[in-house]
Parts: C-alpha cells; sequence; structure tokens
C-alpha cells in the first residue's frame, strides 16, 4: 500500500491515439475556450460599465460569469498542452489544484442558479416585494453565501481525497482530475466511505436546490399563466426562458454523467459527457442569456458602437 502523496503524478486519459485526432482537440479546445473567454468577458464588461444592468438579474450574471471563466480556465488549458505536446500526465499537487477549482467553480454556479432561480420568482410571483427582498445587501449575502458554500465543498472534498492511499495504478478515466476516478484508486475503506458520505451530503444538498428550482418554477409558470396580456406573458417566459435552458443543461449532463448504468459506461461516453458538463455549459451560458435578454442586447449595441466611434475618431485625428 502507497500513500498518495508517493505519487509523482497522474494519467490522464487521451483524446486519441493519433496525431491528427489530438491535434483536432487542441484546435477545438482553443475555440471553445477563446469563445468562452470572449463572450464571458463581454458579459463582464458591459454589466460593470453600463448603469442599466446594475440590477439583481446583472449582479448575479456577472458572478456566473465569472464561475464560467473559473471553470474553462481550470480544465481546458492542461488538456489543451497534453494534446499539442502528446503526454497525458499532471503532477500531484497539479492534479489536487485542478480538482478544488473545478469543484469549486461547479459547485459554486449551481448555487448561483439557484439564487437567480429565486430572483425570477420574486420578480414574477411577488413583484410589489421585490426591493425589499433583493435589494443590495440581500443579493451581496446570497451570492457571498454561493461562493462560501462552493469554496467549504472543495475544500473538504479535495483534502478528504487527497489523503486516501492510492493502491491501485495512478491512470485516471478522465481529462481532467474528478473525485470519483481518484476514489477508484483507492484502497482505503474507512476513507473511502467518508468521502462518499461528504459526497452524499453535497448530492442531497444539490438535490434540495433541484426541488427549489422546480417548486420555484412551478409557481412562476402559473402566475405567468394568469397574466392577461399576451405581451406580458412573452416577455415573463423570455426572462426565465435563458436561465431554464442553462439549468437543464448543467443538470442533465452532470446526472447523466454521474447516474449512468455502467452497462452503458466507455471511456469514449464517459469523455464526451464531461466535456458537455464542464466546457460546453460556459462558452454557452453568455451566448444564451445574451441572446434573450434585451437589456443586454442593447448594452452591447451601445458598448461596441462606442468603441467603434471611438476607433475612427482615433483614426481622424491621426491623420
Amino acid at each position: 500500500m502507497s500513500n498518495s502523496s508517493s505519487l509523482p503524478q497522474f494519467l490522464l486519459l487521451a483524446f486519441g491515439d493519433r496525431r491528427e485526432l489530438q491535434l483536432l482537440h487542441f484546435w477545438l479546445f482553443l475555440g471553445i475556450s477563446l469563445a468562452a473567454l470572449l463572450a464571458n468577458g463581454l458579459i463582464l464588461s458591459v454589466i460593470a460599465c453600463d448603469h442599466h444592468l446594475h440590477t439583481p438579474m446583472g449582479f448575479f450574471l456577472l458572478n456566473l460569469s465569472l464561475t464560467d471563466l473559473g471553470c474553462i480556465c481550470t480544465t481546458v488549458p492542461k488538456a489543451m498542452h497534453n494534446s499539442l505536446w502528446d503526454t497525458t500526465t499532471i503532477s500531484y499537487h497539479g492534479c489536487a489544484a485542478q480538482l478544488f477549482f473545478v469543484s469549486f467553480f461547479i459547485s459554486t454556479e449551481y448555487f448561483l442558479l439557484t439564487v437567480m432561480c429565486y430572483d425570477h420568482y420574486v420578480a414574477i410571483c411577488k413583484p410589489l416585494h421585490y426591493g425589499t427582498l433583493l435589494g443590495s445587501r440581500a443579493c451581496a449575502h446570497m451570492t457571498a453565501t454561493a461562493w462560501a458554500t462552493g469554496f467549504l465543498s472543495a475544500l473538504l472534498n479535495t483534502t478528504n481525497t487527497f489523503s486516501l492511499p492510492l493502491c491501485q495504478g495512478n491512470a485516471l478515466g478522465q481529462f481532467f482530475c474528478e473525485i470519483p476516478h481518484i476514489l477508484k484508486l483507492s484502497c482505503s475503506h474507512s476513507g473511502y466511505l467518508r468521502e462518499i458520505g461528504l459526497i452524499g451530503v453535497g448530492v442531497c444538498l444539490a438535490f434540495g436546490c433541484f426541488v427549489f428550482i422546480v417548486f420555484s418554477y412551478v409557481q412562476i409558470f402559473r402566475a405567468v399563466l394568469r397574466i392577461p396580456s399576451e405581451q406580458g406573458r412573452h416577455k415573463a417566459f423570455s426572462t426565465c426562458l435563458p436561465h431554464l435552458v442553462v439549468v437543464s443543461i448543467v443538470i442533465s449532463t452532470a446526472a447523466f454523467a454521474y447516474l449512468k448504468p455502467p452497462s452503458i459506461s466507455s471511456p469514449s461516453l464517459d469523455l464526451a459527457l464531461s466535456v458537455l458538463y464542464s466546457v460546453v455549459p460556459p462558452a454557452l451560458n453568455p451566448l444564451i442569456y445574451s441572446l434573450r435578454n434585451q437589456d443586454i442586447k442593447d448594452a452591447l449595441k451601445k458598448m461596441m458602437t462606442g468603441c467603434f466611434s471611438g476607433a475612427i475618431k482615433c483614426q481622424v485625428s491621426g491623420v
């Protein structure tokens, strides 16, 4: 039995055996990461610069973009490096850091999506109390709670996972360090049960958030259907639809990845699912929100027009 700290490195799952496939994955991940960085950067800039977006929803979207940037910057660079240089290794401490930040950002994003659901619920079902229930202090407290809960969960799981002795080799069946794949290498029954207990607590918390989201949307749809005007119903649905789409993508891909029957499990399927829930959402979230949120679209057009006009003025003055 060897302690986990004696392992100098782990072996990640390669995207392909052929060099052409590795380079294809490199360019694909480069495109996705650049799209995610650009889109989330635009969302952050437009919300920070436009005072019309200094609202609870704008504040929550800003924090959601931060978690998206964190997710994409934690998993993709190492995968791109391995594909480009034809290697699969990651150091012990690098794996621990990656596991912590992946768990931190994904957990925080899920809690933020729950908070955003509450924002929609109050805005549609209790509009007269919106200013009281979602003041600046309340929004700050809820957001801080989401970040703190994600941090504490990631810290506990990472600390416990890497305190386990590992005696089943060092090959991980994943392109980034993830708790279930590291647990497969453990040979400590008590430590394994302790980590399963921590994961169980996290699952219960996540299920509680899921129940809250479902209950909130049942109330939201009941309230929307009672709106007399068709324009009012359309506006309410347009407000909720982006959030509902993002939540559905995150929950469905993650749930299928972890709860699928072993009979249909395969390295290629596991790899595809892990990309769907860890890499694709950070690139899609800003697109989904910007396309359905008229305020963000107007602010983006205003910012782009201002930048374009400023560039023309600089060019003219230079001439």
